[in-house]
């Protein structure tokens, strides 16, 4: 038995050994999934920092329906509070997270939309450069979001794979969550001339 119980840890060492546990490749992945998820929150301060630019900009219109304001300011200061340690990246934080950048994202979509009725804030230069500044980060934001679901494709599947998922739990590596689509965004827009 105890000669049983000798092979077995040898035949582990080994393994470990050629291996290397793979825990140099895991901190190396789960520092990429850490600086991914600091780009991605890099892109949404600029979200937020051009919101204020705009709705200080649209306060100048004269008339300018003030309920649409202030939901703006509300929902940007919601998503400027929800913050996320890169430790703890799992799916109920990220969702929480993704939550209060909908509602920013949603108190952007009607401001745009009362916008339509002023013809003078739609050719008031700032605006109109605010305007494309933040449609450009919202791609941006989508861009940071994809690779950060790869950087956290590529962490999960280091930690799950064999051998590394016998030694990922013992050093500390846990499963990170992704970003994933709203609900609403599954049904495609209703579209009427």
């Amino acid at each position: 038995m105890k000669r049983l119980f000798l092979n077995l840890l040898v035949a582990l060492l080994v393994a470990a050994s050629l291996s290397s546990c793979g825990y140099n490749s895991g901190v190396e992945k789960q520092e990429k999934v850490d600086a991914q998820w600091g780009q991605v929150q890099n892109v949404y301060q600029l979200r937020a920092d051009k919101v204020k630019s705009l709705v200080a900009t649209v306060k100048g219109a004269a008339n300018f329906e003030k309920s649409t304001l202030e939901a703006v300011v509300n929902a940007r200061a919601k998503a400027t509070s929800v913050n996320i340690s890169p430790d703890k990246l799992d799916e109920a934080s990220l969702a929480k997270f993704q939550a209060a950048q909908q509602g920013l994202s949603s108190a952007l979509g009607r401001l745009m939309v009362v916008v339509e009725k002023y013809p003078d804030l739609k050719s008031n230069q700032n605006f109109l450069e605010l305007q494309a500044e933040i449609v450009s980060i919202e791609n941006k934001i989508g861009v940071e979001r994809m690779r950060f679901n790869e950087a956290v494709q590529d962490f999960n599947t280091h930690i799950k794979t064999f051998p590394n998922n016998m030694f990922a739990g013992m050093f500390g590596f846990e499963k990170k969550g992704y970003f994933k689509a709203e609900e609403t965004s599954q049904k495609a827009p209703d579209i009427q001339f």
